[in-house]
């Protein structure tokens, strides 16, 4: 029992490559754990605490390990893009029964990651080099605004139909949403009637 409750905390607290112990018994029977950390192995993960390897397929000559570097820290922004495909895509199980149609939804839903990524891009390149803006929070603290965000301002636009001789208009009910359609240069004016 000392011996697997032993192996337990070892491997819940990682440490079962530097800690050595023994388990004997006294002259009564009572089972006696002694243990200790191994200095050599300790001092030797010590030295290299906070280095990690990156596995490259670049030869030397065309990426020295600065480049490699920059190029695995820009690995966030293809993460964030898998949680946009996840998250506000509702990306969710579809069941069908031929591949062309599956190979059909996987565009599709590429094609509106594409464009949820070029809304995010076209906002953030209108604002500047400093890339926050104002209004998207109720607090009104500046943050770089997402592509979730932008969508759910710009989602809450609505169309006032009119009628021969009153033309169609959007209705802004904030600032920031004529902000956002300045950003993206969108022109409001050239509303269309709705297809029926």
């Amino acid at each position: 029992k000392v011996l697997a409750r032993v192996g337990v905390i070892t491997a819940k607290r990682r440490v079962a490559s530097c800690l050595r112990f023994t388990v004997a018994e006294d002259d009564a029977g009572t089972p006696c754990l002694t243990w200790h950390f191994d200095q050599e192995i300790l001092a030797a993960e010590a030295a290299v605490d906070g280095w990690y390897a990156l596995l490259t397929t670049l030869p030397p000559e065309q990426a020295d390990p600065g480049q490699v570097l920059i190029h695995y820290k820009g690995q966030g922004t293809v993460e964030r893009r898998y949680h946009d495909f996840k998250g506000p895509l509702a990306v969710a199980p579809v069941f069908v029964q031929h591949n062309r149609r599956v190979a059909a939804l996987i565009q599709v839903i590429c094609l509106a990651l594409l464009v949820f990524c070029l809304i995010e891009r076209q906002v953030r390149r209108a604002l500047g080099p400093e890339q926050t803006m104002r209004g998207l929070y109720p607090d009104n603290r500046r943050v770089r605004p997402t592509g979730r965000m932008i969508f759910y301002h710009l989602g809450e636009l609505t169309l006032r139909i009119g009628h021969i001789t009153d033309p169609p208009t959007v209705q802004i009910t904030r600032g920031v949403q004529l902000h956002l359609l300045d950003l993206l240069d969108t022109d409001i004016g050239q509303t269309r009637w709705p297809q029926t």
